[in-house]
């Protein structure tokens, strides 16, 4: 059979990656879920590649994928247009092993033309020679009358896996030379000098059956069911006075709960910002309530709560049960501007100064504050006591705690315990703690994992991206480090 993959043979170096994406482009005649696996294996196979050859790379606190992907000597040398792609075949490799949503042709066939884009440029930065052909779908079998080889095939990939394990643990003892790794990085910054990497584009329709149902999707939502695209709304500045908006997200009285305008993957989302606008405000007059705005392209999404807060980029849409909470908290939140202060918790006056700062800070619209306080001043107690405050006012329900220490992390945990003894707490670090509590505390490396890996008790992603309505950093001057810019999460 005829592969994408099949000029990665012509390549020594290569070879090990060509199997697995070779792996993964027949898998698709057996299942749409097995291929997804398959082409997330191969993915972090070529991933480990690039950091076993390249000198520029060093393997992070973790050598799972999402942390590879995420450390920022990979994505300073990774094209930036890959890195969306690959996050998609992530995502939709995790739908496959972690839910029970049908993975559908299109998803998985993009899933390998992203995988096929970064084999690409892996060939385009290591190889003196590359190839410039573009994916080609015709070539992928179809799987109808071979769905009844789907067992084997997966008990052929758990085997792999394993194997592939074994020699994951030997990564870091099998690096090439430091003389072979510099050569090979001295050759992409050579080809990268020389040429620029090219993309293929989708169409606006083909970016919203693959990537923004699959994102729709994860965030739990249904389509055709609390998820309804095409509605027509009447009050458009245009001469029919009608429109069609991309989605509209509803609650379970039929009330809109947000719109979602999109654009396809090669057009900047935020031309999407003024129709997205136009059309909350046209579902606005119909059911009396004012919409959340999404507008998105795919790789890039934007929420816009324009009756509260400047839209912001967030890391994907917000589930059912979060964007409820938010049109709850704008009804029934109270004015932070004069709070009262429990003196058990902290009764110092600068204390209490600053966290009445970060309240008036939060009522003006402003989404970020920083405290500097001196070592001794009762910096934890100050935290807790904007908890509180914030709580018992209506404005926060889901905290996340951040440290770069174990110690840190778990001396948190236990003062917060004993000063708001009716907050249910997780210490991530810990196994038996139930992560879905009210307020978590993590280091920088397991909130990354548990990012992607915690589930609710539906099974569903539990750190989606409007989980934490508050995230405090903890000695924030130690955190500053670019191994750091990026905990993966956009909160509300």
């Amino acid at each position: 059979m005829a592969s994408n993959f099949a000029f990665l043979k012509n390549d020594p170096k290569y070879q090990e990656i060509a199997i697995a994406c070779m792996e993964a482009e027949k898998a698709i005649s057996v299942s749409n879920s097995t291929a997804a696996l398959q082409t997330r294996r191969a993915l972090e196979i070529a991933v480990k590649w690039a950091y076993q050859y390249d000198s520029d790379l060093t393997v992070p606190y973790q050598d799972n994928l999402s942390s590879l992907i995420h450390n920022y000597e990979f994505k300073e040398i990774l094209d930036e247009k890959l890195f969306p792609r690959i996050k998609f075949i992530i995502s939709l490799g995790n739908k496959a092993a972690h839910t029970v949503k049908p993975v559908s042709r299109d998803q998985a066939v993009q899933s390998l033309s992203n995988l096929y884009d970064f084999i690409s440029w892996v060939d385009y930065s290591y190889s003196t020679e590359t190839h410039n052909e573009q994916f080609n779908a015709s070539l992928l079998q179809d799987g109808s009358a071979l769905e009844k080889k789907t067992r084997q095939m997966q008990l052929d990939l758990a085997a792999k896996e394993a194997a592939w394990e074994v020699e994951r643990k030997k990564l870091k003892e099998s690096l090439k030379s430091a003389q072979e790794r510099q050569k090979t990085t001295e050759q992409r910054k050579e080809n990268e000098a020389a040429k620029d990497f090219v993309c293929f584009d989708i169409s606006e329709f083909k970016t919203r059956k693959i990537y923004i149902d699959h994102a729709l999707e994860m965030a739990g939502w249904e389509i055709g069911t609390n998820c309804i695209e095409e509605v027509e709304v009447a009050g458009m500045p245009n001469p029919s006075g009608q429109g069609f908006v991309d989605y509209v997200l509803y609650a379970d009285n039929g009330k809109p709960l947000a719109v979602v305008e999109a654009k396809r993957t090669s057009e900047d989302p935020k031309k999407g910002k003024v129709q997205a606008r136009l059309y909350a405000d046209c579902l606005e007059k119909e059911h009396g309530v004012r919409p959340l705005i999404f507008y998105t392209n795919g790789f890039e999404t934007w929420f816009w709560d324009d009756s509260d807060y400047p839209e912001r980029l967030v890391s994907g849409f917000f589930t059912r049960d979060e964007l409820d909470w938010i049109d709850y908290r704008k009804s029934n939140k109270k004015s932070i501007k004069s709070v009262e202060f429990n003196d058990d918790i902290a009764d110092r006056p600068y204390q209490k100064k600053a966290v009445q700062a970060v309240c008036d800070g939060l009522e003006s619209g402003q989404r970020k504050a920083l405290l500097v306080m001196a070592t001794g001043s009762g910096k934890t107690r100050t935290a807790i006591s904007l908890v509180d405050v914030l709580q018992r006012n209506g404005w926060i329900k889901h905290i996340l705690f951040l440290a770069d220490r174990r110690e840190l992390v778990k001396q948190a945990k236990k003062n917060f315990a004993a000063l708001l003894p009716s907050l249910s707490i997780c210490n991530l670090l810990d196994s038996k703690d139930d992560p879905d509590s009210r307020m978590v505390f993590s280091t920088y490396p397991t909130m990354m994992n548990a990012i992607d890996s915690a589930r609710s008790k539906d099974g569903s992603r539990l750190f989606s991206s409007g989980h934490f309505d508050l995230i405090i950093i903890d000695e924030s001057h130690r955190s500053i480090y670019k191994k750091y810019q990026d905990t993966g999460t956009n909160t509300d």
